[in-house]
């Protein structure tokens, strides 16, 4: 009698994980359709301001080009990653006379959190009404999530997804890398989520 007990605790055990198993791979796939795809953005909406989070590839240029083609007067670049290299290329904007550098601030966070945290400080220092977000396509759902939870919930928000080639969001399952990266951020919105639920249940 003991020993059926304790294979049918091992059953239920495994039919458990299996049944967990199953809801993360649902949620995975849930999460990667939920991605943008790449294509051509052609909304002409003006934000009071662009922000840019660092960490990627293709994110600052982005960024600097929607300054320079008039998308919006201020530029606030969130995070350390590079940042020799941000300064390098605010510096040669300066020698080229392209005039834009004193309308960029540049930020210090080091993760996700702190972008938003960071970010929304200086929206509420400029009195910004609306922003264009600039991150890597597969970091946008996280990045939304974190924004629109700390900030005013008036602020537009305008999403500008950067699409690095080294990710291929077709038949991603097929890339290790690519799929190593999105089940990465697929467990890190999770966390966020959680973490997010927690605070407004003890709030």
């Amino acid at each position: 009698m003991e020993k059926q007990k304790k294979n049918q605790t091992t059953k239920n055990i495994i039919l458990i994980v299996f049944i967990l198993l199953c809801l993360w791979v649902f949620g995975l796939f849930m999460f990667v359709a939920e991605i943008p795809i790449q294509k051509k953005y052609k909304d002409k909406v003006r934000t009071d301001a662009i922000i840019v989070l660092t960490g990627g590839s293709g994110r600052l240029t982005s960024a600097l080009a929607l300054l320079k083609e008039g998308a919006a007067n201020l530029l606030f670049i969130s995070g350390v990653y590079r940042g020799l290299d941000v300064r390098h290329l605010l510096l040669l904007m300066r020698e080229e006379g392209v005039g834009i550098e004193d309308r960029i601030k540049i930020g210090n966070a080091v993760d996700t959190i702190e972008n938003a945290n960071e970010s929304a400080e200086w929206v509420k220092q400029n009195d910004l009404k609306s922003i264009r977000l600039v991150t890597s396509s597969y970091h946008m759902p996280r990045s939304l999530l974190e924004f629109k939870n700390i900030l005013p919930s008036m602020t537009k928000i305008v999403p500008h997804p950067v699409f690095p080639k080294h990710v291929k969001q077709e038949e991603w399952w097929a890339w290790p890398g690519t799929a190593l990266l999105l089940i990465s951020e697929y467990n890190k919105i999770m966390l966020s989520w959680l973490r997010l639920q927690i605070q407004t249940a003890f709030s």
